[in-house]
């Protein structure tokens, strides 16, 4: 069974085996039906209530998938957050609501895996390009893709193209070689926030790249 299909049916079991509240006439619990309409209406109490009913069986549902348990806490604080701002999607209609909040949650743990493994492969395939070329990142190249320009001055150019904050964390993780933790310490960011400059950073030099390569 793949990743995928092991995380679906992960869910799915979970999903079955934490029944809703649906409350009797006298109990003072409120059903997930009522929590829902709640927060539909922007009753924030409410959400905290679905989150202390529910949050640890949606965190080991994003755990199972992300194995970090870091980057599951935060990943869950988004997803109650898109609970507060899609509620108005949810209708009893299609289903309940644990089910809703299961399809998020898995989908939002999924998406977050896909793009820390792209991002992995850039920098990776980043990371090999300057160890083998600690010069210059694209000095092995044919006299006919540098006859146009020198390579170092197109690459500044690239650098320079990319916001302060961005170009600063690539020159401290690919020149400095501080890992993403030592960046974060010493620019005093959050580490979530020096990993998507990073992203971000290495999708704008790959794009420029290639429409530089493509010109000469």
């Amino acid at each position: 069974m793949n990743e995928k299909s092991s995380v679906t049916a992960f869910a799915d079991n979970d999903a079955e085996q934490v029944s809703p509240t649906i409350g009797n006439p006298g109990d003072s619990l409120p059903s997930d039906f009522d929590l829902m309409q709640r927060v539909q209406s922007e009753d924030a109490d409410a959400l905290s209530q679905l989150y202390d009913r529910y949050n640890g069986i949606l965190k080991a549902l994003i755990l199972r998938v992300v194995h970090n348990e870091a980057e599951a806490e935060d990943l869950l604080q988004e997803v109650f957050m898109e609970i507060w701002n899609q509620a108005k999607n949810f209708s009893s209609q299609k289903g309940k609501p644990l089910g809703w909040m299961v399809t998020l949650a898995r989908r939002r743990a999924i998406d977050a895996l896909r793009k820390k493994q792209a991002y992995q492969r850039a920098e990776e395939r980043l990371q090999n390009e300057i160890e083998q070329q600690p010069g210059a990142w694209v000095q092995n190249v044919t006299e006919m893709e540098i006859r146009s320009g020198d390579t170092r001055v197109l690459m500044a150019k690239v650098l320079d193209s990319l916001p302060e904050a961005q170009k600063k964390t690539i020159e401290l993780a690919f020149f400095y070689g501080m890992s993403q933790r030592e960046i974060a310490a010493n620019t005093n960011t959050s580490l979530g926030t020096v990993k998507t400059r990073l992203e971000l950073g290495l999708k704008k030099i790959y794009d420029a790249l290639k429409e530089l390569k493509d010109e000469l």
